[in-house]
């Protein structure tokens, strides 16, 4: 690879992490070509972005931002390794986790980066499945703010008919 080539490659992983919240970084090396195959298409019907990448261009990349929200990344970055950028925070784990169903344990997740946090090790994969989408968090929300009103409004139609039908009784005893 030409310095030219590793320069064009840093920036394209720069504006990838610029664009996306949320990556994972995975060992894809003990997978044959026909399984990375399926997992890139795993992830494309998923609207995630799969890419190999070499480490010393990953972490050259991450270290031109000067944040300190990547540190905890830099130790995962050894062997073969594949980046998947999602705009979903849960939905490369919900893949991966799909994945290894038939694949014996592979990919194995080296690291994530869900905003700010990272998640180092594979046996950090079943909380990130765990994690709420905003739309999923919105939705709570939404039924919390909705259900006192629900019952204050059933509370007040019980309590209508109540009267309603006390009040038809009254005439038809009178």
């Amino acid at each position: 690879m030409t310095p030219a080539q590793k320069n064009e490659a840093i920036e394209v992983l720069k504006g990838k992490f610029s664009q996306y919240d949320n990556f994972y970084i995975t060992n894809t090396e003990s997978l044959s070509v026909e399984q990375v195959s399926k997992l890139r298409r795993l992830c494309f019907e998923k609207n995630v972005e799969l890419k190999v990448a070499k480490n010393t261009l990953i972490r050259k990349a991450l270290e031109s931002f000067n944040d300190e929200k990547y540190t905890g990344i830099y130790e995962s970055l050894h062997g073969v390794t594949a980046l998947m950028f999602s705009e979903s925070p849960k939905e490369p784990a919900m893949i991966l986790t799909s994945f290894r169903k038939t694949n014996k344990e592979k990919p194995v997740l080296k690291a994530a980066l869900i905003g700010t946090d990272v998640f180092s090790g594979d046996n950090q994969l079943k909380a990130l499945t765990n994690i709420k989408t905003k739309n999923e968090l919105i939705g709570e929300v939404i039924g919390l703010l909705q259900s006192p009103a629900k019952r204050v409004l059933a509370a007040l139609l019980h309590h209508h008919e109540q009267k309603e039908g006390a009040a038809t009784e009254t005439a038809a005893a009178e």
